[in-house]
């Protein structure tokens, strides 16, 4: 018998253990993405699912689906996939910028065979690179007037026999337009397509609990993405304990603006709603990128009554110069992840607009949360207490490979198991068309290394240090680089900080810090800054370079290999300052390893004593002549 899919309360941090008491597979929770539709829409069938906007600039003109229509549209567009030959192992592209019909051919994907969503930003080696190893045949596509440059990377993969059927969907509330000609392969209006489906039923094999359900690309930071796989069960589980949370009522409005290429729009925003019937109101295809977004931003939570909204925290920093211009007491709170949160950024945001953030942490390889905060039982340093069955604990690797799990409270390596954390990374197929699956070295005994550092209070909350493939090396010495970030963030005109490893001929490594700032500060005051405060002097960042903006994923997340690269520019144009002939020194980290490359006068140069100054940095490097 069900123990109560929910428990009564669960919003603050002495909830846990009662929750826990009863046994996840006791909650009665559905197999699958697809019986959680089915049953919301049993449920609720006339109840708002999804309010969609075309953009910010029409904020005011949205469509809407019930449950009932988007059951409907899901089984009409999983019929058209398995019409289209989409069968259980089979992977479907998904290659749009957020729009209505990208919300029930996700689901659909999901349901006929395997979805697999990729950012259309990516390079053109990538997007290959990952179809191929998705198998896709079969993509769902952005039309030209809703993502023109995918049009350009789409005829180079027809023409090379990569899709072989593409279903093209355009803007919201908006026809698809003509559809271009893609070589050999089928070019079809998703929509008009499958008008004639049925969309009582799907009629093919559904889903089980442990099929695959979707392949989520990693960030993408160091080499080629990868592809993580996402069963039905790791979905149900994640998108359960995300809409555990009594917090909010069943009547809640969720605000989407991130791309559902990302976990987070997925999970948090399309399906944990469907467990309460609550709904999401999506933003046009930019997203979060949309200037005129900022424009509106708090007229659109009143004309909506939002609930609560997720963000990273570069969008928080815009949020709070943003004049509350309209009735905002319907946001309970907002949600923060993907970086680490600037306490400046923090107070700002609640300064101006009186709405606490509160503040999560997940990652792809656990579905996506695996842990959050409590609007009214902050805990400042925690970026959130774990999720019930999921367990959390920091271990020390040691130079062998070997786990030692650590005491409560001390700092280590952070490891998660439980029903969320994925079955491995898409390695190939089987003989039978199957994933093969592997977990390369980030599962051991079920428990799943995050590549994050931290520690775990006896409460279960979460307390980040910075990641173990960031650390800085100098003359063996690790450096975690948060420690010199945090202590830049307490400037009060820093609003962000990355630290990096610079190249550095005696030391193999020696720190520097990237910052943003809310006003100019001379970047000497930044160095002392850090110099003063900085635990350890090994630690203190020769240099703090001042920039426009700290790179980041296409999802917010940071991305350091660029910083690492200008680190080694800046390093290398220093040591190459006298030698004459040397014309440019250029910088860059396509897989993740900086490479340096000197342009040099051929006939001026001494080749000799620049390459002798190159070989004392432990970093690759090529002499071009110009």
């Amino acid at each position: 018998m069900s123990a109560g899919l929910f428990p009564e309360t669960y919003d603050a941090p002495a909830d846990l253990a009662s929750v826990e008491e009863v046994p996840l597979a006791e909650r009665g929770l559905p197999a699958t993405t697809y019986d959680l539709l089915l049953r919301a829409a049993d449920l609720w069938p006339r109840r708002t699912a999804a309010v969609v906007l075309p953009d910010a600039e029409r904020w005011e003109a949205p469509l809407t689906r019930t449950y009932v229509d988007l059951r409907n549209d899901v089984h009409r567009v999983a019929n058209l996939l398995h019409r289209e030959g989409v069968r259980r192992h089979d992977a479907v592209a998904l290659l749009s910028p957020n729009c209505d019909a990208l919300l029930p051919a996700t689901l659909a994907a999901e349901v006929a065979g395997i979805a697999a969503p990729i950012n259309t930003a990516l390079s053109a080696a990538h997007l290959r690179h990952l179809l191929t190893l998705s198998g896709a045949r079969v993509a769902v596509a952005a039309s030209p007037a809703l993502d023109p440059t995918l049009w350009e990377h789409l005829a180079v993969l027809a023409a090379d026999g990569v899709l072989e059927t593409v279903l093209v969907i355009g803007p919201t509330g908006e026809p698809v337009g003509d559809l271009p000609a893609l070589g050999s392969a089928r070019v079809l209006d998703l929509v008009s397509a499958a008008e004639g489906c049925p969309a009582d039923h799907f009629v093919g094999e559904a889903p089980r609990a442990d099929d695959v359900a979707s392949l989520f690309h990693t960030g993408g930071t160091t080499g080629a993405p990868k592809l993580a796989a996402h069963t039905h069960r790791n979905e149900v589980a994640d998108a359960w304990a995300i809409a555990a949370n009594t917090a909010l009522g069943d009547d809640a409005a969720l605000f989407a603006a991130l791309p559902l290429f990302h976990v987070n729009a997925l999970l948090v925003t399309l399906l944990a709603p469907m467990f309460r019937g609550q709904h999401a109101v999506w933003a046009g295809p930019l997203g979060y990128r949309d200037l005129a977004l900022y424009g509106c931003i708090w007229r659109l939570v009143e004309r909506y009554g939002i609930s609560t909204m997720s963000a990273v925290p570069t969008v928080y920093a815009v949020l709070a110069g943003v004049p509350v211009d309209a009735d905002i007491s319907s946001l309970r709170f907002a949600i923060v992840g993907a970086s680490m949160l600037p306490p400046g950024v923090r107070s700002s945001f609640e300064q101006n607009t009186g709405v606490p953030l509160v503040e999560g942490y997940g990652l792809t390889e656990a579905t996506c949360a695996s842990a959050r905060s409590f609007a009214d039982h902050p805990r400042p340093g925690s970026v959130g207490q774990r999720f019930p069955y999921q367990r959390i604990k920091a271990v020390r690797v040691g130079e062998d490979g070997t786990w030692t799990d650590l005491p409560t409270g001390e700092s280590g390596t952070l490891v998660i198991s439980g029903p969320t954390v994925f079955p491995g990374y898409v390695t190939g197929r089987d003989a039978d068309g199957a994933l093969r699956l592997d977990g390369l070295g980030k599962l051991v005994d079920g428990w799943l290394d995050t590549g994050d550092l931290g520690r775990v209070d006896a409460e279960g909350f979460l307390h980040l240090t910075g990641r173990a493939k960031d650390l800085i090396i100098r003359g063996g010495h690790n450096i975690d680089p948060a420690v010199i970030e945090d202590v830049l963030l307490d400037h009060p005109q820093v609003t962000g900080a990355s630290a990096v490893g610079m190249p550095d001929p005696h030391s193999g490594e020696v720190p520097v810090a990237y910052v943003t700032v809310a006003s100019a500060v001379p970047e000497e005051e930044l160095v002392a800054w850090a110099r003063e405060r900085v635990a350890e002097a090994a630690a203190a960042p020769k240099a703090v370079n001042v920039v426009d903006a700290l790179p980041v994923t296409a999802v917010g997340k940071p991305f350091k290999p660029t910083l690492r690269a200008d680190a080694a520019r800046r390093a290398v144009t220093a040591a190459l300052a006298d030698q004459a002939g040397v014309r440019e020194v250029t910088a860059a980290a396509p897989d993740g390893s900086v490479v340096v490359t000197v342009a040099v006068d051929a006939q001026a140069v001494d080749e000799a004593a620049v390459k002798t100054i190159l070989d004392g940095f432990a970093l690759a490097w090529r002499l071009e002549a110009r």
